[in-house]
């Protein structure tokens, strides 16, 4: 019983320093496909509004899209790692991820206690976007390439007075990444960009993107528990850090220059992951700072 008081003791301070504080998470990777880990995460997000954190959830979905696509024998094109979606796609796209990936977190939350609800970015104007534009250049001898990935778009706005309203009154907003384009068309968004814009528009004390590894890691494979934009720099300019994690340190600094207080990049695959990086000395995974 002791152990289980000094952790309590432990995340006390913590707890007096995120009160009333909101926290935006993204949420993503196989802590959304896995079920004990689905639970956990809802788990956590109730206890974080119980203990008067306000959490905001943006969940991913391309799994389960790919699944319902081939199901219904669509099948996926990908560009340089981009899913390329037409009007076909970004019907299935909408459909699995404002319906049945959002209500099934909702769902979830619910039954943990809590009162989640539903959006999507088209709810109350939430996400304004435009169509996204891609110019790659292989090397400074090539042409460049433009790639038109379809309905993909960026984020040019977000509106969140329905997000302030819903937490106000005890809510838990859980957000797809789709948008709303200036003639009314819809657009896919990288759930991270999304996570990312929505967390600067509210002043969020921290902004959490759950992936599949424990972090950002050194050369020879340590976990870096925090890390700097300087050094981000160094490391993406060395090539010690490529691929995905790329992307998501770049959405972790631009909701820092949007004056997000902290990021923190945690491995989604650790029960009740945010709270071990939220609750603890340690913490579990990489935080971001300026």
């Amino acid at each position: 019983m002791n152990n289980i008081a000094d952790i309590l003791i432990e995340a006390l301070p913590y707890i007096r320093r995120f009160y009333g504080m909101t926290i935006v998470i993204k949420y993503g990777g196989h802590a959304m496909v896995d079920e004990e880990l689905k639970t956990a995460f809802a788990e956590d997000i109730v206890l974080l509004k119980f203990i008067g954190i306000n959490p905001v959830v943006v969940h991913g979905g391309g799994p389960q899209i790919s699944q319902v696509m081939d199901r219904m024998g669509i099948r996926p094109r990908f560009v340089r790692g981009m899913r390329m979606t037409d009007q076909e796609t970004m019907d299935v796209v909408e459909m699995v991820l404002g319906g049945k990936v959002n209500k099934a977190i909702v769902t979830r939350i619910n039954r943990q206690g809590g009162k989640a609800v539903g959006l999507s970015g088209k709810d109350g104007d939430l996400i304004r976007a435009r169509k996204l534009r891609i110019v790659h250049q292989a090397d400074e001898n090539a042409p460049p390439e433009i790639i038109d990935p379809g309905m993909v778009g960026e984020v040019t706005q977000v509106n969140p007075d329905i997000i302030d309203t819903l937490t106000a009154r005890g809510f838990i907003p859980v957000i797809a990444p789709v948008g709303v384009g200036e003639a009314g068309e819809t657009y896919n968004i990288n759930a991270d960009l999304v996570a990312a814009s929505i967390a600067g528009a509210l002043s969020a004390g921290r902004l959490i993107l759950l992936t599949d590894v424990d972090g950002v890691s050194d050369p020879e494979g340590t976990l870096i528990s925090s890390i700097d934009a300087d050094r981000i720099g160094r490391m993406i300019t060395d090539g010690s850090v490529s691929g995905g994690m790329i992307p998501k340190l770049e959405h972790a600094l631009s909701a820092l220059q949007q004056g997000v207080g902290k990021t923190h990049i945690i491995n989604g695959k650790k029960r009740h992951a945010l709270l071990l990086e939220l609750f603890t000395d340690k913490g579990i995974g990489t935080e971001v700072t300026v």
